[in-house]
């Protein structure tokens, strides 16, 4: 063991200096969840922190097994909503319980076509080799001895097999309330949540591959919408809307319905419900427990700025970093069209008039709150703060690109992180991110038309691979 910590200590270092810097996103669970240490040590260095905990800092609202299923025996019939003023991640629990459901019946609608085609084309074989035609059934038996007597439906195990959760539309309507909404709460719990007695005294089990998108679809939709219908118009987020439209589009994604926005659709309600959403959340995309923290840089310019803005921005759950994340790349492309531009036949084209600043304005008190309106302590804002926010938000559009990438040095320092807690899983890291960088590489160098890599990098290469393959244990999950 001692062999193989020096190893990595002098190979790490060298290595170090071929990671490219990647996103954020590209990072394993693990490695993100390294990464909000590290940040928060290096917060703490600098005192802007104090004594935050992570444990603070983590989406409000995650219910365990027992909490759900006592939320749901208690609620109502009428439906609580799934999408304004909830906690983000069960917003993002629910688009994905009813993307889920849609599949599903998808699949059953595909099943009956498939039943139905298969009934038509018997009928029609039937009648197509009967003398009488129609009065096909009137033929002896003897007749027709090879052809049989029904048709060959599609296999139903097979069908419901290959279905995500394995439980067809019909066994879920046949269910009462209570048990449909027990089989929801089952749905959106971790596997690891079934079993108290498995779960008693272990850590969470963290994966070491990169996990998905946690976006809400009404963020991602509105935000696609205006980016597709509304660039170019005039005064995006601050003309007024219609209350009436927006109240139904609101109530369609509360019910969980599949809403499409299209051109259809008026660019100002969108954009109404989008700020509607974002000041309803319970907890805002920065936890208020970083308000200070985030204002604090305020006072700071330049690269020093963005380096702690950067540090915090680490800290926060993966739901509210990558939905800040979309938000802040729509923001600002939203401002790339505020001033007027020609079009290539000469055409002016009327910009937006919505800057970085007004943006900032807009957005800004609701991506970062130091309390909600009702909670204790809560008092009106005052001026500096106010400005303080807007500047802050500002830097946040203007560079959120390289806000939200880690660079080769930070990777290497999570990597030495993990050896000393998990030293099982630093080859498998090590594999996958040279073989990204490789085949980045061997990309670029194809569009180029260099030519092949001489032997010697070749043969490095292979040497790497070699002393790697040494490595024989690659969890795919490790506790932490």
């Amino acid at each position: 063991m001692q062999i193989w910590r020096t190893f990595i200590s002098a190979l790490l270092p060298e290595q170090s200096t071929k990671m490219q810097p990647v996103s954020l996103h590209s990072l394993s669970e693990l490695e993100r969840a390294s990464l909000r240490e590290l940040a928060l040590y290096q917060l703490q260095e600098k005192l802007l922190v104090g004594d935050l905990s992570l444990s603070k800092v983590r989406p409000k609202g995650s219910k365990s097994i027992r909490q759900k299923l006592e939320s749901f025996s208690k609620e109502k019939k009428d439906c609580s909503p799934q999408t304004f003023g909830i906690p983000l991640c069960r917003v993002i629990a629910n688009d994905r319980a009813n993307r889920q459901l849609q599949e599903t019946v998808k699949s059953s609608r595909r099943l009956c076509v498939e039943v139905e085609e298969t009934v038509t084309n018997f009928r029609a074989q039937m009648q197509k080799r009967s003398p009488l035609g129609r009065g096909c059934l009137l033929v002896p038996y003897e007749v027709f001895p090879e052809e049989p007597h029904s048709p060959d439906f599609p296999d139903h195990n097979s069908s419901w097999s290959q279905r995500r959760g394995a439980m067809s539309v019909d066994c879920i309507t046949e269910l009462s309330g209570n048990s449909s909404k027990l089989l929801e709460a089952l749905q959106l719990s971790h596997p690891h949540e079934l079993d108290p007695r498995r779960n008693l005294g272990k850590k969470k089990m963290l994966s070491l591959n990169p996990i998905t998108w946690q976006v809400p679809r009404i963020v991602d939709r509105c935000c696609k919408h205006i980016e597709t219908y509304g660039l170019q118009t005039v005064g995006i987020f601050r003309v007024g809307s219609s209350k009436k439209r927006v109240q139904q589009l609101r109530e369609e994604f509360d019910h969980g319905l599949d809403v499409f926005l299209d051109e259809h659709q008026s660019v100002h309600d969108v954009a109404a419900l989008l700020k509607e959403f974002l000041r309803d959340m319970p907890d805002s995309l920065i936890p208020s427990e970083l308000y200070a923290a985030f204002l604090s840089t305020a006072s700071m310019e330049g690269p020093p700025q963005l380096a702690v803005l950067q540090l915090l921005l680490f800290l926060l759950p993966p739901c509210h970093s990558d939905t800040l994340h979309r938000l802040l790349q729509f923001l600002s492309k939203v401002a790339r069209h505020a001033e007027n531009s020609w079009g290539p036949d000469g055409q002016e084209i009327p910009g937006n008039k919505m800057t970085v600043s007004n943006l900032a304005t807009i957005f800004g008190p609701n991506i970062l709150q130091k309390e909600k309106p009702g909670e204790k302590d809560a008092g009106a804002m005052n001026l500096e703060d106010s400005t303080a926010i807007i500047l802050v938000v500002q830097r946040l559009i203007e560079h959120y690109q390289t806000l939200f990438m880690v660079s080769s040095e930070t990777q290497h320092d999570i990597l030495r992180r993990l050896f000393q807690t998990d030293p099982d899983v630093i080859d498998y890291l090590l594999r996958r991110k040279f073989n990204t960088v490789l085949s980045t590489e061997s990309e670029d160098s194809r569009e180029e038309h260099t030519p092949i890599p001489m032997p010697d990098q070749t043969l490095e290469s292979n040497s790497l691979s070699e002393l790697y393959s040494n490595v024989s244990f690659l969890n795919l999950n490790v506790g932490i």
